[in-house]
């Protein structure tokens, strides 16, 4: 009988406990939907209790140990993979002092206390001074130094969700390099956290005895202790396995190890990432993460907002598709999707600009939406919200690409929207590559897996637990007359988009602060 491991992938709207075996196939499955996944208690705040997810995974994986049966008896080991950039701050037991702060949190700290004039002069001349100030003033550990001085001084350690999960499974504060997406001082070149004195340690200055242990992907973290598994469930003993984040290990589950293979992720965050065997950034002032496959490097584009804007567009417009599912029982999703056949590429001149949320890049970016007529329909901006997500990611790709000279050849799919072979299609004529789907859009949790699986050796290394774990199931060919349509609106009008309305998001957001 094959071996099986335990992964828990641990999202933004959800928790999935999975049983994995090596050939990469799910044999059972616990998913929790998060009813509120999160709390604001201020405008823009995103806040979540940190034993939120210890007590979710907790009943997830109770869950699957009673419906899995003998399956259960067969776990060689765990391993954990978790959204990023999420903090709790600690004490010295290792009780959290306050909720977590979630990547989705917008508040912005003042930083009444400059730079030193050294640094500042720096990233003056290397045109960095907007981009540092944005970047420390996103920072969740510099507003809690800043506005809860009382916390930031009984915190013994700063850590992430997965630090924390792992602390909770086997009693140590101990994370993968490949784990630290955030906004910490840590160095993703040098896969290790920064030293004082190094010049963006002044960014977020975390006192260095207040950061976690670090390890390398495919380590033994630790073992799951009496305690996590009277909680759990889990069998105590069993090795915990260090992996990566949720984007670097669903990179690999999609089997992407090399350049030329694009792994896109329609989720949350709609994201393109690549593996690279050298340290190589997808542009300025954004760090290539640390990959899951141990001496490699995940450069990522991103759209903040990415397949949040499904979500939106069904709240806001599509109540009609919402009752139609209810009354089918299927998601309004599926029915959406469905008649994204009705419009055609390009969704007769519809354009739409997805940066609905500032970023480093663009610090005034607002949302937007081009060329409507009298014949547009609710379904020409569903369609065209799915085609200027693509337009998004191609513009960090293409940009990417000029300056490595690096070139993609295959698209490879995970995430929600990926279940949909409209957006497959859709996507594959946009870039003009051929697309694939693998055997399930879980592909973070097999990423994860094959980590586990090759650390505790049943695979010799990655290359073969790539063959054996993950298989092509759907190969979208791209239509060539649609791409040359798709082509030309994006080099003729979706890439001026921005540049023409900036000085008018400038302009708003004065007004609107006035």
């Amino acid at each position: 009988m094959r071996p099986i491991v335990l992964t828990v992938d641990i999202g933004t709207q959800s928790l999935r406990a999975v049983l994995v075996d090596t050939e990469g196939n799910l044999l059972n499955m616990v998913q929790d939907r998060f009813e509120k996944p999160y709390f604001s208690p201020q405008p823009n705040w995103a806040e979540q209790r940190a034993d939120f997810y210890w007590e979710r995974l907790c009943k997830a994986c109770r869950k699957l140990r009673d419906e899995s049966g003998e399956l259960w008896q067969r776990l060689k080991g765990v391993s954990v993979t978790t959204i990023r950039d999420s903090i709790i701050c600690l004490d010295k037991k290792g009780i959290p002092l306050r909720s977590m702060i979630l990547w989705l949190d917008k508040r912005k700290t003042e930083h009444k206390k400059k730079l030193p004039l050294l640094d500042r002069l720096i990233y003056l001349v290397a045109g960095m001074k907007k981009p540092t100030e944005m970047i420390r003033e996103i920072s969740a550990v510099n507003w809690i130094r800043e506005y809860e001085p009382e916390i930031w001084e009984k915190t013994d350690k700063i850590v992430l969700l997965s630090t924390y999960i792992h602390f909770k499974l086997c009693g140590k504060l101990i994370d993968s390099t490949a784990g630290v997406m955030s906004h910490l001082p840590y160095d993703n070149k040098k896969r290790r956290w920064m030293k004082k004195g190094e010049l963006n340690y002044v960014l977020f200055p975390v006192e260095p005895e207040k950061l976690c242990e670090l390890v390398e992907p495919g380590d033994i973290l630790g073992e799951i202790s009496q305690t996590a598994a009277s909680e759990s469930g889990i069998p105590a003993g069993l090795p915990l396995v260090a992996t990566g984040s949720d984007k670097g290990c669903e990179t690999l589950g999609l089997g992407c190890t090399s350049p030329e293979k694009l792994a896109l992720s329609f989720g949350t965050i709609a994201t393109a990432q690549r593996t690279c065997a050298k340290y190589v950034e997808s542009q300025r002032y954004f760090p290539a993460y640390v990959s899951p496959l141990k001496g490699h490097y995940n450069p990522e584009v991103e759209v903040y907002r990415g397949y949040w804007l499904i979500s939106w567009f069904i709240k806001e417009f599509a109540e009609k598709e919402q009752k139609e599912a209810l009354e089918k029982g299927v998601s309004a999703e599926e029915i959406l999707n469905e008649r994204l056949k009705e419009i055609p590429p390009g969704c007769d001149g519809l354009i739409f600009q997805p940066y609905f949320t500032p970023g480093v890049s663009m610090p005034v970016a607002r949302g937007a939406i081009t060329g409507f007529s009298d014949f547009h329909t609710r379904i020409h901006i569903y369609r065209s919200i799915i085609e200027g997500i693509n337009f998004a990611l191609m513009d960090g790709i293409n940009e990417f690409e000029r300056r490595t000279g690096m070139r993609s050849k295959e698209l490879y799919l995970a995430g929600g929207g990926s279940q949909s072979s409209e957006i497959c299609q859709i996507t594959a004529d946009m870039f003009g590559l051929p697309a694939y789907r693998t055997q399930t859009h879980e592909a973070s949790s097999i990423g994860s897996a094959m980590v586990t699986f090759t650390a505790l050796g049943y695979f010799e290394n990655m290359d073969e637990a790539l063959a054996k774990m993950v298989h092509i199931k759907d190969v979208f060919m791209p239509d060539m007359e649609n791409h040359a349509l798709y082509a030309k609106l994006y080099r003729e009008v979706f890439t001026h988009i921005f540049a023409k309305l900036q000085p008018l998001y400038s302009k708003l957001g004065h007004i609107m602060e006035a």
